[in-house]
Formats: C-alpha cells, structure tokens, sequence
C-alpha cells in the first residue's frame, strides 16, 4: 500500500491541483489512462479550434465576393493541415509532465476503487485522506466499427477522406462539420430533427440554420437505418420523418452524438459515492461526494461539462483543499461559446427556459449595424438578444450571433460577475467604432423595454 496526501484521478484540468498540491509540498499521486492534459487540449477543444482557425481563413477567401473581391483559392493541404495539428497534440502529454515535480507520483493506467480510501492502478493499491476524481467524459459509441468518433479526428490517423458523412446536431457536429466543408472535403451533416444546436436560444439557433446551411450541406429529419462498408466507403440507408429510404456514399462517418461518463471505469460499487441516473457523481457545494474526503470536478459530475468550468471548479478545490478558502463554490452564470461560422456566445437562460418557469421577462434582439466595424464585415445577420428581469434590470440571458461573439461576450459577463445591472452596459464608454459597440444600443433597447414595463 502506497500512502499520499492527495490521490487524482483523471490528468486532465485537474493536474493543475497536483501542481498546485505539490508545490505545498503534499505527496500527490496523479492518474491517467491516456494522455495527461485531458479531453481539451488532446482531442477536445485546442485542437478542434486550431482546425477552425483554417477554416475561417478558406472562408474568407471564398466569400470575399461581398466585399468586391475576386479571389480563389488554388490548393488547400488538408494532409499538411492536419499534420501541424497533429505534432502540436504529440507534445502535449511531455508538456504536462514536465512541469511536475519530485511529489509528484504520475500512475499510467486506469484507477479504481477497492473500498472508499484505496484505489487501485495496475497492480499497485494506494490511499490518501484526500482523493479528487477528475474522470471527465468520453463520446458516445459510433453505429459501426470503421466510424469515427471526435476521438479519432485528433490524431487523425489514415488517409484523410475526400467525403464524410457526420451524425449529430451539436456544437461538435457543427463545428466539425464547419471545418471539413471548410477545407473542400465534401460534408453532409445529418440532423434528426428540424433544429441544429438546439440547446441555443430558439431565436439564435434559426439565424444560425439559415446561415450555417449556406456553407454545410444539411439533411433535417434523418436518421441513418442501415450501414455498411465495402471498398474503404461507407453505403448508408437512410430514412426520413414520413419513413422514405434513401442511399448516401462518404469515404468517412463520424458521429457526434453525445457524451457519457467514464465513471462506470471506477468501480464505484465498492464505495459509497452516488451517482445520478446517467452514471454522473453527485457532489455538494464544495464539490464533496457522498464520501466525506472524496471530491468531484469537472465532466465527471455532468454540471457543465466545459472545460472552462473545470478550470473555475478545479483552481476553488486547490483552494478549499489547501486551506486557502472556507467558501462553497458560488458561479453563478456560465457562459459557452461554439465556434463555427456564424460563431455564437450563450450565456444564462434562453427565452424558451425563462418564459417556461413562469419568471417576469422583457427581451430584445438588437442588430450589430450601429457599430461601424460590425458593418465592415458586410454581413447582415449578427444579432445581440438580451432577456433582462424586468423588476431588478437583471440580465437572466445573453446571446449573440456574430463574428467574435465570444470575444463580445467578455464584456457582457464583467457586468453580470460584478451587481448584473443591464443599465451599466447603457451608460458605460465605449471606443468607437469597435465590433463593441454594437453591444449599445442592445443595452439601451434592453433598458428601454424594462422602462415602458415598468410604467
């Protein structure tokens, strides 16, 4: 039995709280079945965002008829694209090894429990009064043994398809989808109902399908009945809402349907850590399980499944764990981003949320063309929807469509972090005439609904 102040398990975000242990000079055992960085950096969001980055730059080119150029693009180099980005994954895992050092105790293989105190990796049994499961998720199987996951695009290993079929609807789908049609590679995405990103606010997610299909080929109310692969291809049978068959050929399938939690790894059954019906752990404010000393953050108690939400959840643990805090953890408003083209930023509810629970609302949705640099970019369609209470000028909701959404949104978030008081994004200066600014009048239409319900 190995004997440790703190045991990890998942070298994802959490390997930050092992750095951060360690360097209080706590014995830490850290565990990871696969890459140390996690899902984000490895398969997940770093590398997914590098291929976007080409993308942007091929779209551009394309549309630049709108802003009366005429330009081609002679050659895209998927195969050289692909290999930058996949020897930038390749280091990723001496990065974060590198910066431990000699408390940290890094186990290669997959940990779980023999009883509440002791974890099992390989052969080796270990305990500590402080353990943190950092297990994260992985993507819901693909329908066929030669279809692909998010997991296999980064490495992507092979040759690289001249067509491909994706399954799916959400940002993974889409963003992936983005990307391949992007870069020529002929892409048809295959939605089972009318709507795309259909966690979005209604109002963004139909601005965002009139758009994205300009560029993606998208089959709505299909489904996929039957596969079969023959001659490196796949050969789909697929059926619609009114049960009419069809047939599609792709070089590559990749479904992006969802994901599930990696704790059914863990043996939990030995333990006395609940979970929910989806296999997620269930936690307490100070992200405590069932089990006092044993913690939970992350994907791994599917709250928010961001890794931006793992980095918050991970930095407060260090905290409570390392006595530096006595406060539960209190973020209240979580923010996302899905990165195609259009981009979106979401953050707090969507009108179909707020008008269910029955709250008092006002919202508005405000063009960008006031700001001159929104206006540059030659596009009609970027939009700002505020849903503001209209009792306290809190704002329950933002979401944007629009080039740099994410970035916009950074400004919206300060005010909500601070007294969330709509009023000050109204009053406040703005440098003229940056993308921006079109935030403004969004404000001051907002306020000004909030003033007439009021009267």
């Amino acid at each position: 039995m190995k004997e440790f102040d703190l045991i990890v398990i998942g070298g994802g975000r959490a390997s930050n709280l092992a750095l951060k242990a360690a360097n209080k000079n706590k014995k830490v055992a850290l565990i990871e079945k696969s890459k140390l960085g996690g899902t984000c950096p490895n398969r997940g969001c770093v590398p997914s965002k590098l291929l976007i980055g080409y993308a942007h730059v091929a779209r551009a080119i394309k549309e630049s008829k709108r802003h009366f150029i005429d330009a081609s693009i002679q050659k895209i180099d998927v195969e050289k694209i692909f290999e930058e980005t996949n020897n930038y994954v390749s280091q990723i895992d001496g990065r974060y090894e590198g910066r431990f050092n000699e408390n940290v105790t890094v186990f290669r293989g997959e940990g779980s429990f023999v009883s509440n105190n002791i974890v099992k990796v390989n052969d080796e049994q270990l305990t500590a009064p402080k353990i943190v499961i950092a297990t994260g998720t992985r993507p819901i199987e693909a329908a066929h043994e030669k279809a692909w996951t998010s997991d296999d695009i980064f490495p992507l290993k092979g040759k690289i398809p001249k067509s491909i079929t994706i399954v799916g609807s959400g940002f993974i789908a889409c963003e992936l989808a983005n990307f391949f049609a992007a870069v020529g590679i002929e892409t048809k995405l295959m939605v089972r109902s009318q709507r795309v990103l259909s966690n979005e606010d209604a109002d963004i997610s139909e601005i965002f399908k009139k758009e994205f299909s300009k560029n993606v080929d998208i089959l709505f109310d299909t489904s996929v009945q039957d596969i079969k692969y023959e001659n490196d291809a796949f050969e789909l049978t697929l059926i619609n809402k009114n049960n009419e068959t069809s047939s599609h050929k792709s070089e590559a399938l990749l479904y992006a349907t969802g994901r599930k939690a990696n704790t059914d790894t863990l043996n939990l059954q030995n333990t006395d850590i609940k979970t929910d019906e989806r296999g997620f752990i269930k936690r307490d404010a100070f992200f405590e399980t069932s089990v006092k000393g044993i913690y939970v953050v992350g994907d791994a108690s599917g709250e928010h499944m961001l890794q931006h939400s793992a980095s918050f959840e991970v930095n407060h643990l260090g905290k409570v764990l390392l006595g530096e805090t006595d406060l539960p953890n209190t973020f209240k408003y979580m923010p996302h981003a899905v990165f195609t083209d259009p981009e979106i930023a979401s953050v707090g509810v969507t009108e179909e949320a707020v008008k269910k629970s029955g709250q008092a609302y006002i919202s508005t949705m405000t063009n960008w063309l006031a700001s001159a640099k929104a206006m540059s970019t030659r596009l009609n369609y970027p939009r700002t929807k505020f849903i503001v209470n209209p009792d306290t000028y809190e704002i329950l909701g933002c979401h944007m469509i629009g080039p740099e959404s994410s970035t916009m949104m950074h400004q919206v978030l300060s005010v909500m972090h601070i007294d969330n008081d709509i009023r000050h994004l109204k009053e406040m200066l703005y440098i003229h005439p940056a993308l921006s600014e079109a935030l403004l009048p969004a404000a001051v239409e907002a306020v000004s609904e909030v003033e007439k319900y009021k009267i």
